[in-house]
């Protein structure tokens, strides 16, 4: 028998929230209620009251009764209801969160999802999934259904969508994990335009016994590696593609904040760093890409997606960048420069070739990496020739060999 934790209002949805809690209990499964309500009393007793909830937040329920401000209501009762959620983890209390929610409900509900692990079951039922999930979503592996209706009373539509979702909380929490050898883990950064690089790197790491996580630089692929490596899952990192920081500079829409690259140079976890694909910034589709870049190199990857080449500027900018972040590094690391080209449309006759931009990146970062923190390596070859992917790989190992010798304690 599993405990799922069920997070919603019940001063509002109380009715709906009895439903999958019964739903549950005749599957075999127990659960614990927390409210979150705030505007009136709950529809029935929960397990965790509103209060406490609000008390977790750092206030009392009735300040927010008397306020009546509903931004700050929603803020309070997140922060208290993912303070009580990750205490209940801590204490091996719960097996599965599941919640119903409008805006409110969701902004709640899914910020207590977002203290939990990767791997422990998360499912979110909400009005908002058909738009922009990604603040609910974060970098957790939280599965958002559609309510296609409010959830607003029960009816021939919610019921069936309410009872789906209880049939995917509980079929995630019985259903077991396959036993694998665990291996030390190594995180990658891939790109389309350097997967040549990267797969071969993977497959060297595998070889030698490494499980390989690669992650799309995306800016939520960013993230997600950052928020694993702080999190203590990885052993060392090949950050070869490190893309994101051109959106994040220029204003591109796969930006993955400004702490991208800060994990493992504060956890001092080995790590070897390259340019993968720093002459583009990404944009949707062609009419998407702001006027005052529609004279600059574009190039259409497809209907959705649409490349800008970064400038000589910007590409200087990007290598002080970098090289600030790789200066913080408390572990071993290492920079590779692939003196022909950085990424797959960056080669001579590709529509991105430039090497005039290339070489203010490269310069950049000579004159800014800290060569007392830092190894740099630089190579005549092209990111995706395969002795550079031999080459970071190798090092790489060499590196976490080395650590392993000094008496290091690296993650994961």
């Amino acid at each position: 028998m599993a405990t799922i934790l069920l997070i919603g209002t019940l001063d509002t949805k109380g009715t709906e929230f009895a439903f999958v809690r019964d739903l549950i209990v005749e599957r075999g499964h127990q659960t614990i209620v927390l409210d979150a309500g705030i505007s009136a009393e709950p529809l029935f007793a929960p397990d965790i009251a509103a209060g406490a909830v609000a008390e977790a937040g750092g206030t009392a329920l009735a300040n927010l009764r008397e306020a009546q401000d509903r931004g700050a209501a929603i803020s309070a009762m997140s922060a208290g209801a993912a303070k009580l959620t990750a205490e209940l983890y801590a204490a091996d209390q719960i097996d599965g969160i599941l919640s119903l929610g409008g805006s409110g409900g969701t902004s709640i509900a899914s910020a207590a999802m977002q203290a939990l692990p990767v791997g422990f079951p998360k499912v979110m039922v909400s009005t908002l999934t058909s738009g922009d999930i990604s603040p609910y979503v974060g970098v957790k592996d939280l599965t958002m259904m559609y309510s296609v209706v409010d959830v607003a009373g029960l009816n021939r539509i919610s019921r069936r969508v309410f009872a789906n979702a209880v049939g995917a909380i509980c079929g995630m929490v019985e259903q077991p994990i396959p036993e694998a050898e665990d291996k030390p883990i190594i995180a990658a950064t891939m790109f389309g335009v350097t997967t040549p690089c990267v797969t071969a790197v993977r497959q060297d790491l595998e070889a030698a016994g490494y499980e390989v996580l690669v992650f799309h630089a995306t800016g939520s692929g960013g993230r997600a590696m950052e928020a694993l490596i702080k999190d203590g899952y990885v052993r060392a990192v090949a950050d070869i593609t490190t893309t994101e920081w051109c959106d994040e500079l220029v204003g591109g829409v796969l930006s993955a904040g400004p702490t991208r690259l800060d994990a493992a140079a504060q956890a001092g976890i080995p790590q070897v760093v390259s340019v993968g694909a720093l002459d583009m910034v990404n944009f949707g589709g062609i009419e998407t890409v702001p006027a005052a870049f529609r004279d600059r190199t574009l190039y259409k990857h497809n209907d959705q997606v649409t490349l800008m080449r970064t400038t000589s500027a910007e590409c200087a900018q990007l290598g002080s960048i970098i090289a600030e972040k790789l200066n913080q590094a408390t572990g071993l690391a290492a920079f590779f420069i692939p003196l022909r080209g950085v990424s797959m449309i960056d080669a001579e006759g590709q529509p991105f070739y430039s090497p005039e931009a290339d070489a203010a990146l490269f310069e950049a970062l000579r004159e800014g990496l800290d060569r007392n923190k830092v190894t740099l390596i630089e190579l005549d070859l092209h990111i995706n020739d395969p002795a550079f992917a031999s080459n970071m790989s190798t090092h790489l190992l060499k590196m976490i060999e080395r650590q392993a010798g000094d008496g290091g304690t690296p993650s994961g």
